[in-house]
């Protein structure tokens, strides 16, 4: 009689060599630390009917897109993946149409957010009025706002990033940009 001897197999050893360790337990999900830059300003002043200042890490572009018009601008902001889209119309008659483009816009992002907050400016001194809405949840864009002197202007303004939203991991970085556009709301003036 002759005996047989059969090598073990690799996957038998690799078997035998997991159940000799400890369990695994997963770690929760982390986001990246954001370090962010000191505060500082700078004032926008163009050929363009308005003036605002504007973060110091901030660069400002014209906008692209196919349907611009004369002062369309961008605040980007390369280190964080988003801009401040702007744009601006000269009133003739439809300022409740401006008015009305712009709520409509915000409170297209109801369907994924939690809660909409608007908070009304105005500075009669500098004949500058509007809007600043707070999107609260996974939207596309967390902050927007308008701004007009009811009579011959109107810009309207919207805070994006070019990431999936994730109100989570996104809320610092929100609050440190809305502090930003508080800023240029209250230095915003017409020419």
């Amino acid at each position: 009689m002759r005996t047989m001897h059969y090598p073990l197999s690799p996957l038998l050893i690799i078997l035998l060599v997991m159940a000799c360790q400890r369990s695994y337990t997963p770690k929760p999900r982390g986001y990246l630390r954001v370090d962010f830059p000191a505060k500082e300003y700078i004032l926008f002043d163009s050929t363009c009917p308005y003036t605002f200042e504007y973060p110091s890490y901030g660069k400002i572009v014209p906008d692209t897109d196919d349907i611009t018009e004369p002062c369309w601008i961008n605040i980007d902001f390369p280190d964080f993946n988003g801009k401040i889209h702007i744009s601006y119309k000269e009133v003739n008659q439809n300022l409740n149409e401006f008015i009305e483009d712009s709520r409509s816009l915000t409170y297209k992002h109801t369907i994924k957010a939690d809660a909409i907050k608007e908070t009304v400016y105005t500075n009669p001194e500098l004949a500058v009025h509007g809007i600043l809405y707070d999107i609260k949840g996974n939207t596309a864009s967390s902050i927007q706002f308008y701004l007009t002197d009811s009579n011959a202007h109107f810009l309207r303004g919207s805070l994006y990033f070019n990431v999936p939203p994730d109100k989570d991991s996104l809320a610092p970085v929100i609050s440190f940009f809305r502090e930003d556009i508080i800023h240029l709301v209250e230095s915003f003036a017409w020419k």
